[in-house]
């Protein structure tokens, strides 16, 4: 299936700290909200925090631009377990971390894929140390971020590491990626420029490649997965160049 929409302008590396916490308690918010502050006092994160009542408002106005969710289970309505189900079908890559009275209703948490857990009452220092992790997570997740409005209104959120390679044509982008195809209006080159530094090159004028994903090559093609892309003359010399130099460096 291919989704159409357009890129919005901020494609940025990871600097700041997304998080939204979904908790009905307004005194167990304002300590998550504290620790949070004194988290970032301590290490210097920056951090753009929004709070939900519950998992019912959490779930009907989510897009998938969070880093981490603080989700306390039991809340009434839609409890944590039930918003992080419906979350997970739209957004694979935030992280969760719940909030919890009794451990045994966190342990379900690896059907959602979480990341941790924390016992109530929460103490800032197993606070913190779940915070490192997330960090630490976050840390070896490479590439640019890409933001793709698909539609009027939903958001789908890309890494570049993601991206196998990207298409103009008729003056839409159409990005073929590891989790589908996506189109967007924009410039190839304006792309271009935002990806400088991750391993991406022409292999003509329509195609910018994503080179950790090429397979092969055979004459003037270039194999990425099921697809052969043409690599055009006044292009194939620079590719070729800096495909030799990232596999020849190693890659990352």
């Amino acid at each position: 299936m291919i989704y159409c929409g357009k890129i919005l302008h901020r494609m940025e590396r990871s600097i700041m700290l997304r998080i939204a916490i979904a908790e009905d308690n307004s005194r167990d918010q304002e300590i998550l909200q504290n620790y949070l502050s004194q988290y970032q006092r301590e290490h210097g994160e920056d951090m753009q925090i929004t709070v939900y009542s519950d998992g019912m408002s959490l779930t009907e106005q989510y897009q998938p631009v969070y880093d981490l969710l603080l989700l306390d289970i039991e809340m009434p309505g839609l409890d944590g377990m039930s918003a992080a189900e419906w979350i997970r079908r739209i957004d694979k890559e935030v992280l969760i971390l719940f909030i919890t009275n009794m451990a045994q209703y966190a342990l379900r948490g690896y059907q959602v894929d979480a990341v941790d857990y924390v016992l109530k009452p929460v103490s800032y220092f197993a606070f913190a140390l779940k915070l490192e992790k997330v960090r630490r997570i976050l840390a070896h997740r490479s590439g640019v971020k890409l933001l793709l409005t698909i539609g009027v209104r939903e958001l789908r959120r890309l890494n570049s590491s993601e991206l196998c390679y990207v298409e103009i044509e008729n003056h839409q982008l159409r990005y073929y990626t590891t989790r589908g195809e996506f189109c967007s209006t924009g410039s190839l080159r304006e792309l271009e420029k935002r990806l400088q530094g991750e391993p991406f090159a022409r292999c003509n004028n329509c195609y910018l490649v994503n080179l950790s994903h090429v397979s092969g090559l055979k004459k003037d093609i270039v194999l990425i997965g099921r697809h052969e892309l043409k690599i055009s003359r006044p292009r194939k010399k620079a590719f070729l160049q800096a495909l030799t130099e990232y596999y020849g460096g190693g890659g990352r």
